[in-house]
């Protein structure tokens, strides 16, 4: 059974996966029923729109990490149904992508690949993350400075950076976040960039994006290790970050690399307590 949509998809054109973006939405549009949202007109025609993507489940195909047209629809607060990345499909299904413009042989199959799996309902393109079974409970310390209230974890199993993430570790696997001091200092944030699934990430490596109204901050993993799931739920409601950045608001699971290794440039509670007490005062004055 196909599945009619309202597409939004990259507007990186720039990019020869925002081009596979761009030729994927013109081919589902053979099928009459679906109906492509433009991303650069969308400012200005906010109404027409808005009713398309009323009428259709919405499918949102990003090119890239960057995902642009995901951060273009959690803006217009639209409701994804089904969300592709030409980036991560190519990785899952070894297609390497050229450099240039041009659709050649590789990106002309990864087209069909992707259009076909969007065509049958059975197929589920996006990748996902694996179903986690990690449980944590947190104890918490706080520190006041003003009217702001900092936790931090004091749990025997959570660990600090002084890029001020943490980590939470049991067994081979732990779970990652930003503390309270990040999510208080970006203020508002607006949007999630996750890491890829299956991605092999270094101690003190990037595994993350999180934007705000004020500010980037590049999430700095304390560990090694491979991405096993990522908390989906943020990347459609980062404001959870805001809200609980070591419950709601987690980032990602790693399965780890070597947690003995990694333990020696960690931080433990009492000392990183210590370090958010002396941010806060630098940063208040």
């Amino acid at each position: 059974m196909v599945e009619n949509y309202a597409i939004l998809p990259c507007n990186g054109l720039d990019k020869c996966a925002g081009v596979i973006s761009r030729e994927i939405a013109i081919k589902l549009c053979e099928n009459p029923k679906n109906e492509i949202i433009c991303p650069v007109y969308y400012r200005v025609a906010e109404a027409k729109y808005n009713k398309i993507a009323g009428k259709h489940p919405l499918l949102v195909i990003d090119g890239c990490q960057t995902r642009c047209a995901s951060k273009l629809s959690a803006e217009k607060n639209l409701k994804i149904s089904r969300q592709v990345t030409i980036t991560e499909e190519a990785k899952k299904h070894k297609i390497e992508l050229g450099s240039n413009l041009r659709l050649l042989e590789n990106e002309n199959a990864l087209i069909e690949i992707i259009q076909n799996g969007l065509n049958n309902t059975e197929v589920k393109v996006t990748q996902s993350s694996v179903e986690t079974s990690f449980l944590v409970k947190f104890e918490y310390e706080t520190y006041q400075n003003g009217k702001f209230i900092f936790r931090v974890p004091k749990n025997q199993e959570v660990w600090f950076n002084e890029n001020d993430c943490w980590v939470y570790v049991i067994g081979n696997r732990a779970r990652i976040g930003v503390t309270d001091f990040v999510q208080q200092n970006l203020s508002d944030i607006l949007y999630f960039t996750p890491p890829e699934i299956g991605a092999e990430i270094d101690q003190f490596g990037e595994v993350g994006e999180i934007e705000s109204s004020k500010s980037v901050f590049e999430l700095i993993s304390p560990v090694s290790g491979k991405v096993i799931s990522i908390n989906e739920t943020i990347v459609q409601q980062p404001e959870l970050i805001n809200e609980n950045p070591y419950e709601s608001g987690w980032i990602a699971e790693l399965e780890l690399t070597d947690f003995e290794s990694d333990k020696e440039l960690l931080i433990g509670f009492d000392k990183y307590f210590e370090i958010v007490k002396n941010k806060v005062k630098d940063v208040n004055g």
